[in-house]
């Protein structure tokens, strides 16, 4: 018999992003829905409600996961709310493993690392969330009944989950992904929580300039003897030592490298340059397609065939168009390093993995 609205008991659940910046846009995401899940999954017979808070913007680096969980439990109990789950984009380590999820059933509160679920968070997220507040909340859960001493559901319904560690009777475990599999996973889902759209779209000075660049490099008759001249081997190198003087000025001239301290571990610190360096290199790499493409088009309409014809000596083929749009673009690219040092400092700094802007007034809005 269906229980009435009025006489089901009200479970609160909240959801924190720590910091509130790509976290925050996933517990908005997760929130409209969670509440269905819960109770199709754990409990029907209990009204879920589900509250969305933002954590610190600058989370604790050097206590881990267990320096999360207290934060999370003291916001927790100032709240009010009966179990409480933390989201973070920061990449936590177990026993040399990556970390995919740690619950506590004593504080009630559980954290996720949302990079070590790898590329398909959201439906990571979907299958995972119910089981772990049916474990924080065995009282009102129907569906999460392991045994004691055991612990299963999310190495079944979770990919990246391979492990399971800690104690499962007194309900601290940890859940972890494979070593080398899951650093792979790791590091992709780092990448995925930086936002590397963000990149691309803050580099549009740098765009600016590679455009004109190559506006410039097409008149010129020299560079037209250079795409003929160098071959596929050489064009390949010089557009990888372009895109890599780009890379490096980036971080260089807006200071994104991380260095270790007392704060900041020295492993955590190599994931982030990593991240970094892989955001930076992808935004980088589609801005070069984007000025490739830009440019084979306008070399196509301004630079006859004839014209170009007498100055390589010799009948143009289709390639030759390639190759001079190929040694332009790598070029321009260079050339654009300039307007890079033009854009504003926030936009770029987003870049870096460490970087989280404080999102001023709206944080509060989120703590009710």
């Amino acid at each position: 018999m269906a229980i009435s609205e009025r006489h089901r008991p009200e479970v609160v659940v909240g959801l924190v992003a720590t910091p509130p910046d790509y976290a925050a846009e996933v517990v908005a995401r997760l929130a409209a829905e969670l509440a269905d899940r819960l109770a199709e999954r754990v409990n029907p017979n209990v009204q879920w409600t589900i509250r969305q808070g933002w954590g610190d913007v600058a989370p604790r680096r050097d206590g881990g996961v267990e320096a999360l969980l207290d934060d999370v439990a003291r916001r927790r109990a100032d709240a009010q709310w009966d179990v409480a789950i933390c989201l973070t984009d920061l990449p936590l380590h177990t026993e040399r493993q990556p970390l995919i999820a740690q619950t506590s059933a004593q504080r009630r509160v559980a954290a996720v690392s949302l990079p070590a679920l790898g590329l398909r968070q959201l439906p990571a997220l979907r299958a995972a969330l119910p089981d772990l507040v049916g474990r924080l909340l065995p009282d009102v859960s129907q569906e999460w009944t392991p045994l004691p001493g055991t612990a299963t559901g999310l190495t079944g319904q979770v990919t990246a989950v391979q492990g399971v560690v800690g104690e499962a009777a007194a309900g601290e475990l940890g859940y972890v992904a494979s070593p080398l599999i899951g650093r792979m996973r790791l590091l992709s889902g780092m990448v995925r929580a930086n936002r590397p759209g963000r990149a691309l779209l803050g580099l549009s000075k740098l765009l600016a300039g590679a455009f004109a660049t190559a506006a410039i490099s097409l008149t010129s008759n020299t560079v037209w003897e250079m795409g003929d001249a160098l071959g596929g081997l050489r064009l390949t190198i010089i557009m990888l030592l372009a895109l890599t003087a780009l890379v490096t000025w980036l971080i260089v001239a807006h200071h994104l490298w991380e260095k270790p301290d007392r704060e900041t571990p020295a492993g955590l610190a190599r994931l982030f340059n990593l991240a970094t360096i892989f955001t930076l290199t992808l935004a980088a790499a589609v801005s070069y397609l984007v000025l490739f493409a830009g440019t084979i088009l306008v070399t196509a309409l301004l630079i006859e065939t004839s014209v170009l014809a007498d100055t390589l000596k010799r009948p143009v083929h289709p390639t030759d168009y390639l190759n001079l749009t190929w040694i332009i673009s790598s070029l321009a690219t260079v050339g654009g390093t300039i307007g890079s040092g033009l854009e504003d400092e926030d936009t770029v700094r987003a870049a870096a993995y460490g970087y989280h802007p404080d999102p001023g007034g709206r944080r509060d809005e989120q703590h009710a």
